[in-house]
């Protein structure tokens, strides 16, 4: 018990900070603008279900996957990295306006935000993934490991009760509140994707670094 309620809280505390429902809140808003309550909670339920479903299968079988496709945790900070990147860009300058859709499209079109980019990489980014790979091998026991899960599970719950909420700012804040919030969550977007880019590539420069230095002997 000693140690089960320090990792819950290191799962809770990192998942939720790297899932980061309330920075995902403009994106949702400013791309589900012109859909019915009822179609943006299809995608609220769809984004969190594949983002939860993605997580647990590179939880129990990441170190099998990344091994498998030759796949390394750096080279998937920095992709993601570039990804939210080009999101957070398009955000700050304000290229993310209501889309007018017909009826047939809005499914679609609702299907393909849903995967990607709110449920991945925004709901589920390599940083989300990273930490869910390295928290289950820290996980010495079967009560941690449970511990790690249900966290995991739970850290979705509030995410999907976040994200259903956040559609009732759409009429608080309007169309000009929206933009201000759409440009400045788009450069904390940015932000976090340099981050994310620098926390993959640092490390294979450092590698590369140290395998083109000569080794001096005495």
């Amino acid at each position: 018990m000693e140690t089960l309620i320090p990792f819950a809280l290191l799962c809770f505390t990192s998942f939720f900070t790297l899932t980061n429902p309330l920075g995902t809140m403009p994106v949702f808003l400013t791309m589900t603008q012109g859909m019915t309550e009822h179609e943006r909670r299809s995608v609220v339920s769809r984004a969190t279900l594949v983002a939860f479903i993605t997580i647990m299968v590179f939880t129990f079988a990441g170190q099998f996957l990344f091994k498998f496709f030759g796949i390394s945790t750096n080279g998937f900070r920095i992709a993601g990295g570039v990804i939210i990147f080009k999101i957070g860009y398009d955000m700050l300058q304000a290229r993310y306006t209501p889309m007018k859709l017909k009826d047939e499209e809005i499914k679609t079109y609702a299907d393909d935000i849903s995967i990607t980019p709110l449920g991945i990489p925004m709901l589920c980014g390599p940083g989300a993934i990273a930490n869910a790979i390295v928290l289950m091998q820290d996980a010495n026991t079967f009560a941690m490991k449970g511990v790690l899960i249900g966290m995991i599970a739970f850290i979705y719950l509030i995410t999907f009760f976040i994200l259903r909420a956040s559609t009732r700012l759409v009429n608080v804040l309007g169309e000009t509140g929206n933009n201000v919030m759409m440009r400045l969550m788009g450069l904390i977007l940015m932000v976090i994707a340099v981050e994310c880019f620098v926390g993959g590539a640092k490390p294979i420069l450092v590698e590369i670094l140290k395998e083109g230095v000569p080794v001096i002997t005495q």
